[in-house]
């Protein structure tokens, strides 16, 4: 979701900003959730409260009926912090919370060597329609439909170091609702906060796509860290 659109930088000690700490004796994130997606991949994106613009991103590997931390990285979110998925509104810059499926992998660069998830390279005519009244609303598109304006679509080319890796982030995907949202990606960080993706350092995007498989179906679940958006309800 155009992650050059937003300048707003963030400072050190944001940067350095974390999900509260687990208290002693709590079993690991995944243990504590609603949902884990059902299969033997997930990656938590938490956040302190709704508020905020950072926190940390942790993939897990399920191994012999219990998960194992895999990897962790600091995540940035929405300019204006995040938002319950199932009522968040299309262009409020805000990371939709929720647990969502992993549908692809795509960028400007190749994919890091030993890759095995779905991945398109971005072309020229790389597209990300966010136009409302097009039958390609939240879609991939190459090249652009006649219907898709140019005004409300990304072309994914335009930035190439975000989206130098991303992961499309299953919000509004399958059955996608109007007006809802669209284009929100996993990717490389940028200069700041996001326009309503998860980004992360551009080498712990590299470390996801070379540990990610299909046939672990991953997931994402992004939420806070209490509170009616907590990661664990979803």
């Amino acid at each position: 979701m155009r992650p050059g659109a937003l300048s707003v930088l963030v400072s050190a000690s944001l940067l350095l900003a974390a999900a509260p700490a687990r208290a002693a004796g709590e079993p690991p994130l995944p243990y504590r959730m609603a949902d884990t997606g059902g299969g033997d991949q997930l990656i938590t994106a938490v956040a302190a409260r709704t508020a905020s613009m950072t926190g940390t991103l942790t993939w897990w590997d399920r191994r012999d009926g219990g998960w194992v931390r895999a990897g962790t990285a600091p995540a940035r979110f929405g300019a204006n912090g995040l938002a319950d998925g199932a009522t968040r509104r299309q262009g409020t810059d805000t990371t939709p919370t929720g647990l969502y499926g992993l549908p692809f992998a795509f960028g400007t660069a190749p994919a890091p060597p030993g890759t095995v998830y779905p991945y398109r390279p971005v072309r020229e005519d790389s597209w990300w329609c966010q136009d409302n009244a097009s039958r390609s609303y939240n879609r991939w598109a190459a090249p652009l439909p006649a219907d898709c304006r140019a005004g409300e679509a990304e072309r994914l080319a335009d930035y190439p170091a975000q989206y130098a890796h991303a992961l499309v982030v299953g919000f509004n995907y399958r059955h996608p609702v109007r007006g809802r949202g669209a284009g929100i990606f996993l990717h490389v960080d940028g200069r700041g906060a996001t326009a309503g993706c998860v980004s992360v350092p551009a080498e712990a995007m590299r470390r996801l796509l070379r540990w990610a498989s299909p046939a672990a179906r991953p997931h994402i679940a992004i939420g806070t860290g209490d509170g009616a958006t907590a990661v664990t309800r979803y």
